[in-house]
């Protein structure tokens, strides 16, 4: 299997409130020494009332050490991310760049590579172990292990339409159906295991571009479709209907314009639907991510500037790209196009303290987008 698993320990404790009202200093006779050092015949030899007292006053020592252990205040968030931090985060991954799917393990190590020569948006691994890579614009395979494909699809023009299809999102559904996202064709379906569409759904694009229709599709928990349409600058979602029920449109974030791979914009790349029914946005080009809430509310962001390494080194976001929210809450962002002074993936808190980051030029290059953690905990959202 490719799938890891990481063993994480974690601790807590609850504060009990006092019982009884008891707040006074108990007067105890004084006694020989009584504890692990005691031998039974020390106690033997003790009067028969004090051996009782010893006994109960040794228990009561015991007892009263885990009551006060038990009403220790529970870590706030900063001693949290104290403790993450002092702890080592390691992962272990699987992405696409200079050409190949790729698996390097904690320590860098390459454990596992096929080629694929296109520069992929999306990549998933599955419960069977098996990866759903991404080799062609228009084409998707899911590899084995020992890299075998047993399933395939390639997207072509469906009539009316006669020009250039591209795929840039798919994911495999709990029911066993693909969902594919196609450009040019402007549609989302869902395929299954006979390579038949069970489902079509048409998505509005105001300026069709068949490499810009959109980037990443994710379906929710309410059989919607969360749609990024890059050249739009917006995430959309649409019902089964194709109808749109909710959108939300980036802005520049008060700063200016600016062209190329490492410049300043709105071509969204990523959005996740999070539990508590806001939505994360890997910004692409908008060089941040940002978290709304269904009114639109911006209500906790990374920024372009704002991390740094743990020995204070800058953190530049360039084009957000991979998106995935941990159940402990920290986030996973893919950081494209960023240059080799900065790292490709980046884990950080809440709170926005970083604890991890991925800086290997030698497997991946400047264009990894679907970077996937092996060893992600289940319940990871991605």
């Amino acid at each position: 299997m490719l799938r890891l698993s990481r063993l994480q320990a974690m601790s807590g404790s609850e504060t009990h409130p006092a019982r009884d009202g008891f707040h006074g200093i108990a007067v105890i006779p004084k006694l020989p020494a009584v504890g692990r050092g005691t031998s039974t015949d020390s106690l033997r030899r003790m009067p028969r009332t004090i051996q009782v007292i010893a006994t109960a006053f040794t228990a009561l020592i015991a007892y009263s050490s885990v009551f006060l252990a038990s009403c220790a205040a529970p870590p706030s968030a900063s001693a949290r991310d104290a403790q993450a931090a002092a702890a080592p985060v390691t992962h272990c991954i699987v992405g696409q760049d200079r050409g190949a799917v790729s698996i390097v393990a904690a320590d860098g190590t390459l454990q596992w590579q096929v080629a694929c020569p296109h520069n992929s948006h999306d990549l998933a691994v599955l419960p069977n172990g098996n990866i759903l890579i991404h080799p062609a614009p228009n084409r998707i395979v899911e590899m084995t292990p020992s890299k075998e494909v047993v399933w395939q699809w390639t997207s072509v023009a469906v009539a009316p339409y006669a020009g250039p299809v591209e795929i840039h999102a798919f994911e495999r559904l709990p029911d066993g159906n693909t969902m594919i996202a196609e450009t040019g064709n402007v549609r989302i379906i869902e395929v299954d295991a006979q390579g038949a569409v069970r489902t079509s759904v048409p998505m509005r694009v105001e300026h069709p571009d068949a490499h810009r229709d959109t980037r990443r599709v994710r379906k929710t928990a309410a059989g919607t479709y969360l749609v990024c349409h890059e050249g739009l600058g917006c995430v959309r979602e649409y019902n089964a209907a194709g109808n749109v029920v909710w959108e939300y449109v980036l802005d520049l974030n008060n700063q200016p314009a600016t062209g190329g791979h490492d410049g300043h914009g709105t071509c969204v790349f990523n959005a996740l639907r999070l539990s508590n029914g806001n939505t994360l946005i890997g910004g692409g080009n908008n060089n941040r991510v940002i978290e709304v809430t269904p009114t639109g509310k911006v209500v906790w962001s990374i920024e372009r500037d704002e991390l740094q390494r743990a020995d204070g080194r800058p953190i530049h976001l360039c084009w957000v790209t991979s998106l995935q929210v941990l159940p402990n809450g920290n986030v996973v962002v893919g950081n494209t196009h960023a240059g080799e002074s900065n790292p490709q993936m980046v884990e950080v808190t809440r709170t926005k303290q970083v604890v991890w980051v991925l800086d290997n030029q030698k497997v991946f290059g400047n264009d990894l987008c679907t970077g996937w953690l092996l060893d992600a905990p289940a319940g990871t959202i991605r």
